[in-house]
């Protein structure tokens, strides 16, 4: 799975020009169907239709879906709405708080928050790393009680350098500049390395 633009016509165009290279061997991805449709829960009850694109690749044959930004691997919400949670729960509130504020499903919440917690430290440190190499002069995050709240921070502070940088990022929500930095992993198994 690879996480590219939210823009599909952009997408179409870099995969036709041979743009997009396969994460396992490097080859130039082409074009093979798209996935299942799928519906996403937006920000404020927006409903996101998406059809992902299928690719192959010519040299491993392997096929890799393209998955856009604004939307995570295996998750029913968009990545802004998951990312708004996780910034609640930064500021101290539990999962049940949180998913009152958002109108989501308890246990949704809590996956999500377990999730995260348990990437915590790994999120944390990658984002500090980016913000050290994206920043001309980088200010740290200051340190909070929970390992939750500083990779929120570190997430934070490596857009802000970003878009400093780039300000065409500033279109882009933090947390879809999270997942596309780091595959969509953000909510995935600790087992999975950034």
């Amino acid at each position: 799975m690879l996480i590219v633009d939210n823009d599909i016509l952009l997408v179409e165009r870099q995969l036709r020009q041979g743009r997009l290279s396969c994460p396992s061997c490097g080859a130039a991805l082409a074009p093979w169907g798209h996935g299942r449709p799928r519906e996403i829960r937006g920000d404020l009850g927006a409903r996101l239709f998406l059809r992902p694109r299928r690719t192959r690749c010519p040299g491993c044959m392997v096929t890799h879906m393209l998955l856009a930004e604004a939307s995570w691997p295996w998750r029913a919400d968009a990545a802004e709405v998951i990312g708004a949670g996780l910034e609640i729960a930064a500021l101290g509130m539990g999962h049940r708080q949180v998913a009152a504020r958002l109108g989501l499903a308890e246990g949704t919440v809590r996956g999500w928050l377990r999730a995260f917690a348990g990437r915590a430290d790994d999120i944390r440190r990658y984002f500090t790393v980016a913000l050290v190499a994206l920043a001309d002069d980088p200010v740290m995050p200051d340190a909070t009680p929970s390992t939750l709240a500083d990779a929120v921070s570190a997430v934070a502070a490596a857009h802000r350098a970003a878009s400093a940088r780039w300000p065409q990022m500033l279109t882009v929500s933090r947390w879809e500049f999270a997942g596309r930095a780091i595959g969509g992993r953000v909510l995935t198994s600790p087992s999975i390395a950034i």
